[in-house]
């Protein structure tokens, strides 16, 4: 008895320390691609929703997305050739809630050949869809489960090859 309330009371000491900020961000299906403020490199991607979510949120200093992108001219130079020709990219990542989110969203153009701009107004728009959500949308025989997946480790590695 004595130690079934020592383990209890050490499970409510751990859940009461423990952030919980990152637990919040599960299954809300919002595409989030992110995880509150970190900066951090990998994925989660065990999502209920079907959605990809990276763990480097671009949110750096509370930088939008297209301000970190004005500031990081070899990260453009590498997304540029993703979208169509002459389109300005601060533009273009105006609405996404975080650098990776819209990262992941230009390469899932690119890959599967889904204009960016149905893909982005899917996902900022009213109803904000995941990314998973959006491609299943939008190209209904795409595994868009894997899609998220690639496009969010895709993401993910040129966020960290271009960060200074």
């Amino acid at each position: 008895m004595k130690r079934s309330i020592v383990y209890s009371t050490a499970l409510i000491a751990a859940l009461y320390l423990c952030p919980i900020s990152g637990w919040a961000q599960h299954g809300h299906g919002a595409g989030g691609m992110g995880h509150g403020a970190t900066t951090g490199h990998g994925s989660d991607m065990g999502n209920r929703d079907g959605s990809a979510r990276s763990s480097t949120s671009g949110m750096k200093g509370g930088k939008s997305p297209d301000q970190m992108l004005a500031s990081n001219a070899k990260l453009s130079s590498k997304l540029q050739p993703l979208l169509p020709p002459n389109t300005n990219l601060q533009d273009a990542a105006r609405g996404f809630k975080n650098l990776g989110q819209f990262v992941a969203a230009a390469h899932v153009s690119h890959n599967l050949g889904i204009p960016f701009d149905q893909l982005k107004s899917m996902m900022t728009g009213s109803q904000h869809d995941s990314l998973g959500k959006a491609i299943h949308a939008l190209k209904p025989d795409a595994d868009s489960k894997a899609e998220a997946k690639q496009a969010v480790k895709q993401a993910d590695e040129d966020i960290k090859e271009t960060q200074s």
